[in-house]
C-alpha cells in the first residue's frame, strides 16, 4: 500500500467553512440551552477538534466528558463493530446531554451509544451531534440531531479524523483518493 502523504490529502471543507458552520450550530445550541446546565460528551479521538472549537462558542455552563470508542480498523473502513475502550460517565441522571462525534458513517456507534446512554441513564434530553454525516453509508436508521456537513462516500482526514493515527492536526477535513 502507498503510503499517504499530506500532498495526497485532497481539502474539502476548510478551516473557514469549518468556522463558519460551528458559529451556525453555536447559535442553535445557545438558544435551545439557554440558563440549562449541559454534561458534553465528546467521542475520543476523532470529535476532540470539533469538540473544543464548538464549546468555546457555547454561552450556557457546560460539564465536558470524554469517552473514547472506535469502529475503524486500517483499512479506511467501518468495521461495524462498535469497541468500547473507556466509556465511564458520571451520574447522567436528570440531565441534559450533548454527545459530539466527528462523523456518523454506517450509524453502529451513534447507535451503540444512544443504546448505552438509553440503558444506563434516564436523561433530560439528549442531542447527538456530528460534525460530518455520511448518510450513503447508513447500514443503521439513525440520524444525528444535527451536524456540520454532510458528505459523499470518501475517506476523510484532518480536523481530528485519521489515517492510521495520522493527519488528526490538519486545520480543514479532507479526503485520500483511492
Amino acid at each position: 500500500m502507498k503510503t499517504i502523504t499530506k500532498t495526497d490529502i485532497k481539502p474539502i471543507f476548510t478551516k473557514d467553512m469549518i468556522e463558519k458552520r460551528l458559529e451556525e450550530m453555536a447559535e442553535t445550541l445557545n438558544r435551545e440551552y439557554k440558563d440549562k446546565e449541559v454534561y458534553v460528551i465528546c467521542v475520543l479521538k476523532g470529535a476532540v477538534l470539533f469538540a473544543m472549537d464548538l464549546i468555546k462558542k457555547l454561552d450556557f455552563p457546560l460539564k465536558l466528558e470524554f469517552i473514547r470508542l472506535s469502529s475503524y480498523g486500517s483499512d479506511k473502513i467501518s468495521s461495524g463493530k462498535v469497541n468500547a475502550v473507556d466509556i465511564s460517565l458520571p451520574d447522567l441522571n436528570g440531565k441534559d446531554v450533548i454527545v459530539l462525534e466527528d462523523i456518523i458513517d454506517t450509524g453502529h456507534t451513534a447507535q451503540f451509544l444512544s443504546s448505552f446512554l438509553n440503558h444506563n441513564f434516564k436523561v433530560a434530553s439528549y442531542k447527538f451531534i456530528s460534525l460530518l454525516d455520511k448518510k450513503c453509508r447508513r447500514e443503521i436508521d439513525i440520524d444525528p440531531d444535527m451536524y456540520g456537513f454532510e458528505i459523499d462516500d470518501k475517506f476523510l482526514v484532518g480536523y481530528g479524523l485519521d489515517l492510521d493515527g495520522l493527519f488528526r492536526n490538519l486545520p480543514y477535513v479532507g479526503y485520500v483518493e483511492d
